[in-house]
C-alpha cells in the first residue's frame, strides 16, 4: 500500500462536477507534482484530499481513510495545505503567523527550535519577523506561507501554484527550497504547479489532469519525456 492512495476520487461545487474518477499514489518521501491547464481541476484536487469539498471514492493516507474527516481532523494528521493565494494572516506578524503554524502541536521546545530552523531556511523572514504579514513582498509571503506549512511538522505538504505571481528569479530559488526541504526532511509532497520546467526538477511522480481526469502519469522523467504529452497538455 502507498504512503498516499487515491482511488475513484470524485469531487466538485454543487451540481457541478470537477473531479471524474482520479486515481493515483505517492510513496512516502516523493514530490508528486500535478500539471494541466488551468480548470483541469488541480486545486479542486488539492481541496478534495484535504476534506474542504464535498467528496466521494477513497483518499488513504498511510493507511487510513481520508474521505468524509473535516479538515481540522486532517490536518491533525499532520497534512498541511499552502493554498493558492499565500493565506497568511495578514494583520499578524511574520513570528505569529509561524507560532500559528504549529498550533496542533504541545512541543514547545521543538516548536521554537522549528521556527529558527524557518529562519535559517528563509532569511528574508529573519530579518522581518516582527513585521506584518501583509506588509511583506509576494515573495516573502509565498515564503512565510511556506514557512507556516513546515511549523506544522507535516508527513504531507501540499502546495496549491508556489509560483503564481512571482518574478522568474525568486520561483527558482522557491523550488530549489521545496527540494532541500524534501532531501533534509523526507517530506512527501504534493506539488499543483503550471511551471512544468521547474516542477519536474524536484519531482519523482507526475500526473497530468485534463478536465478532471487523468491523462498521463507515473514516473516523472517518463512524462517529460514523452512528446505527446508535453505537446499536448505542458506547451512545450
Amino acid at each position: 500500500m502507498s504512503f498516499l492512495e487515491v482511488k475513484n476520487l470524485e469531487a466538485g461545487y454543487g451540481p457541478v462536477q470537477v473531479l471524474r474518477g482520479l486515481d493515483f499514489a505517492v510513496e512516502e518521501g516523493e514530490v508528486a507534482v500535478i500539471l494541466g491547464a488551468n480548470g483541469a481541476g488541480k486545486t479542486t484536487t488539492l481541496r478534495a484530499l484535504t476534506g474542504m469539498i464535498s467528496t466521494k471514492g477513497s483518499v488513504l493516507f498511510d493507511g487510513e481513510e481520508l474521505v468524509g474527516k473535516d479538515t481540522d481532523a486532517i490536518v491533525r494528521r499532520r497534512i498541511a495545505h499552502v493554498p493558492q493565494g499565500r493565506g497568511t494572516v495578514s494583520q499578524f506578524s511574520v513570528e505569529d503567523n509561524l507560532q500559528l503554524g504549529a498550533y496542533i502541536r504541545k512541543d514547545k521546545a521543538a516548536i521554537a527550535a522549528d521556527k529558527e530552523k524557518m529562519f535559517v531556511m528563509f532569511p528574508r523572514l529573519l530579518e522581518r519577523r516582527k513585521q506584518a504579514a501583509g506588509s511583506l513582498s509576494g515573495g516573502e509571503q509565498q515564503m512565510l506561507a511556506i514557512a507556516r506549512a513546515l511549523m506544522l511538522s507535516p508527513r504531507l505538504l501540499l502546495l496549491d501554484e508556489p509560483s503564481l505571481g512571482l518574478a522568474p528569479l525568486i520561483v527558482r530559488d522557491l523550488f530549489n527550497t521545496l527540494g532541500e526541504i524534501n532531501r533534509e526532511f523526507g517530506t512527501t509532497m504534493v506539488v499543483v504547479e503550471q511551471n512544468a520546467n521547474l516542477a519536474f526538477k524536484i519531482a519523482q511522480k507526475a500526473f497530468v489532469l485534463e478536465t478532471g481526469s487523468i491523462v498521463a502519469g507515473g514516473d516523472a522523467k517518463t512524462v517529460e519525456s514523452d512528446d505527446s504529452v508535453r505537446k499536448a497538455y505542458l506547451g512545450y
